[in-house]
């Protein structure tokens, strides 16, 4: 019988599983889709372009261990992530920043805004757009409504079906003005693709003696619980070793006190033969259309094939129906509750512990959910 039983194969379950069987333990991995990888899973398309099936997937982080850790499974394709807000006939930086305040205000203006900025706020610093907007000069108000309306606003309004006052702060700050010239998304040390894509990384990283992979396997339909005695039956047989899970808490325990709401997104394929369709990886449609963004593959991995595939994001509400996906939970007090609830009935089982974003219903970047697995691993020794 294994010494532990993972549940799900992304980079939480993936990350703990190595960690673990390293350390001479056995460890099963169940994953209820039909691939590992989890929602950064990469395939090659039927043109032969390597997508990312569940959106783009940009590894950038400024935890060397986790870069040191993850070089040991990828070489790296030096890819610096840059996006563009298309905001009438014009292509905006984001964040909005200096350049994109020269391409709204022309030179003279926009000279004269970037002093005031920098003499309140500083340099080369991001200033959330809802700190702006309490600025009570005009002109600085004006920007920061600007920067509001076309940017942050309807976009925020389509990524999580709710007006900005509704979304937790901890969401809204991550909008900001930066006031710099640097283009890109992300300022970490270090950032880019897996050379070969995230499914390659993730089949070094499972390779290792110790490790059994199942897929297509639910965990409902293996595991039960039971909550006054808090024994776990795996098959049911009772199951004396630990259980990580990194799905969603809820649906662990049934939805019993009710569902965790979370936003769910439809993804759209499309291919086109010419060499490139857009400008950048990734252009955000802040103020038109029903989706979000569009990403072209090409650009984030360097591929280079006849055609172009991307993929445009349709935001939804998660409803638990079949083929939709969690991704991101709707933080607030409310749903923190409901969370905590289930919190709660989970450490009805001492040897069960919660990994990842539907776990512990919080948003993870992907160093972040590598570290916290490295960290959980490190505390089970």
């Amino acid at each position: 019988m294994e010494d532990y039983i993972v549940i799900g194969c992304g980079f939480a379950g993936a990350v703990v599983a190595r960690q673990l069987a390293e350390k001479g333990k056995k460890v099963l991995i169940l994953e209820q889709r039909d691939h590992i990888g989890g929602n950064a899973y990469d395939e090659k398309d039927s043109h032969g372009i390597l997508v990312h099936k569940y959106g783009p997937h940009i590894f950038h982080t400024e935890k060397k261990r986790v870069f040191d850790y993850l070089s040991r499974f990828t070489d790296w394709y030096g890819y610096s992530h840059e996006v563009v807000g298309k905001v009438g006939d014009k292509l905006l930086p984001i964040p909005f920043n200096l350049n994109a305040l020269e391409l709204v205000y022309g030179k003279e203006k926009a000279k004269q805004l970037q002093k005031i900025l920098e003499e309140q706020y500083g340099t080369e610093v991001k200033v959330p757009i809802l700190e702006l907007r309490k600025d009570k000069r005009p002109e600085v108000w004006q920007l920061a409504e600007y920067v509001y309306q076309n940017v942050f606003l309807k976009y925020t309004m389509k990524q999580w079906g709710k007006a900005p006052e509704e979304i937790d702060p901890s969401v809204s700050g991550r909008v900001p003005v930066f006031l710099s010239r640097d283009n890109r998304y992300f300022q970490d040390t270090w950032q880019g693709m897996p050379k070969e894509g995230y499914t390659a990384l993730f089949q070094r990283l499972l390779n290792y003696p110790g490790i059994t992979v199942q897929l297509s396997v639910p965990a409902e339909k293996v595991l039960s619980f039971d909550r006054e005695s808090g024994r776990v039956y795996f098959e049911g047989k009772e199951y004396g070793g630990t259980i990580i899970y990194t799905g969603a808490i809820d649906e662990l325990f049934g939805c019993c006190y009710g569902r965790l709401p979370y936003r769910s997104l439809d993804f759209v394929f499309e291919y086109y033969p010419e060499e490139f369709y857009q400008s950048h990886g990734v252009v955000n449609y802040t103020v038109s259309e029903d989706y979000t963004r569009i990403t072209e593959f090409k650009r984030l991995t360097g591929q280079i094939c006849e055609g172009t595939t991307i993929i445009k994001e349709y935001p939804r509400n998660y409803t638990g129906e079949a083929g939709q996906k969690p991704y991101y939970a709707i933080q607030n007090k409310e749903n923190q509750a409901l969370y905590e609830k289930y919190k709660s009935l989970a450490k009805c089982f001492p040897r069960l512990y919660m990994l990842g974003r539907l776990a512990e219903y919080k948003y993870y970047n992907m160093d972040a959910i590598a570290d916290r697995a490295l960290e959980l691993a490190e505390s089970l020794y």
